[in-house]
């Protein structure tokens, strides 16, 4: 486990993946590895401003595209690729499968026209691995009941996630060999198992 790597963890809001982010951080760490954790959007000051517009101000689908992509070419340039070129392992909360999901499958946008967008920000950088965490659409809806200040799209309805979960199986059914899939409404204890088994198998 020596050579960095590039691991992402994805799911639909209230799927269970920020839960678990830090413990298979902190779990690669006592296996001696420099981790860097981060997220999008976000990553870089530039990045967090462009979040704080992207999750509370309402904007066209092409705009909330372009500006998800910009965030994410600012954080590879800044952070990412930065600290795999150092030997670091990044661990981010979603990536560009996320613009498939949200953009493509929730919003409707045309999938050619982000790969169009993927393609120009980073043409020769995939993750070596995404978890994505998956949970049927009214579990997740229930878990974020509880939360007291939810952004615009945890707001969304049940059928923007629906679109959003089958945005996310389409995306692994191009590519389904970097992803691992985890049932994300399983126990905490059991999806840690599922995870270590992960850990053990890089």
């Amino acid at each position: 486990m020596t050579k960095a790597k590039f691991i992402t963890l994805e799911g639909m809001d209230g799927a269970g993946k920020s839960t678990h982010l830090q413990w298979f951080a902190e779990s690669l760490r006592q296996r001696g590895l420099d981790v860097v954790v981060t997220r999008e959007p976000g990553g870089t000051p530039l990045g967090e401003q462009l979040r704080e517009m992207l999750l509370n101000q309402e904007m066209s689908i092409g705009t909330e595209a372009m500006l998800m992509f910009a965030a994410r070419n600012e954080h590879i340039e800044q952070v990412i690729k930065p600290a795999l070129r150092s030997g670091k392992w990044v661990i981010s909360d979603r990536f560009s499968d996320a613009s498939f999901a949200y953009q493509g499958g929730g919003r409707g946008m045309d999938w050619n026209w982000l790969k169009q967008l993927e393609q120009w920000v980073h043409p020769d950088l995939q993750p070596d691995l995404t978890l994505f965490f998956d949970v049927p659409v009214e579990v997740a809806r229930q878990r974020l009941s509880n939360n007291v200040s939810l952004d615009r799209f945890e707001q969304e309805q049940s059928d923007f996630f629906e679109r959003v979960r089958a945005g996310y199986h389409r995306r692994i059914k191009e590519n389904p060999v970097r992803y691992a899939v985890i049932d994300g409404a399983q126990s905490l204890d059991r999806v840690k198992q599922q995870l270590e088994e992960i850990i053990k198998s890089l």
